[in-house]
């Protein structure tokens, strides 16, 4: 089957659909896979192409909005650090990009709040080994959460709170 933007992709066993490798401007022009999840049933598959095409297009500007968020991040993980060891150490928010590295993306559709489709790109990152770190883009165009890689879109979603609706980062406590 062929997804605009991503052509050639082929079917997983858990029915999600993952491309061949793809260039990402954003991360670098980094090579990554790109997963889709619930593509067939969907009725607007052209939102789909279009978050596609919009995360395919932007540069690097907008992850680097996104890097007081993410300095954020690493500054709690190292807070929570209960032994002392900290894996690394990162002065500013503009270090954050040395520490990171993309594993692959994927796009889905939130069905249960705003019904907008997201690019989910997940990242391994020195600080935190084990929870890696998740950076969402809504439609593909404007980070809208990063923090530990835990499957939701949305931080109002991840904790079924309005009042994150909008918010980048929550803390972890």
């Amino acid at each position: 089957m062929d997804i605009p933007g991503l052509g050639t992709v082929f079917e997983d066993l858990d029915g999600w659909y993952r491309s061949e490798p793809v260039h990402v401007p954003a991360l670098g022009d980094r090579v990554l896979n790109v997963m889709v999840n619930g593509y067939d049933d969907d009725p607007a598959k052209e939102e789909f192409h279009t978050a596609i095409a919009a995360f395919l297009d932007v540069d690097d500007s907008v992850l680097k909005a996104a890097a007081p968020a993410i300095f954020d991040y690493y500054q709690d993980v190292v807070s929570e650090a209960t032994d002392g060891t900290v894996l690394v150490t990162i002065s500013n928010p503009d270090e954050v990009w040395a520490h990171i590295h993309p594993v692959e993306a994927a796009v889905e559709r939130d069905s249960f709040r705003d019904q907008h489709v997201y690019v989910t790109v997940e990242c391994n990152c020195d600080w935190e080994p084990e929870h890696g770190l998740q950076i969402v883009l809504r439609d593909g165009r404007a980070v809208t959460k990063v923090g530990p890689y835990d499957g939701h879109l949305t931080n109002a979603a991840a904790f079924n709170r309005d009042d994150l609706e909008g918010v980048v980062y929550h803390r972890l406590r």
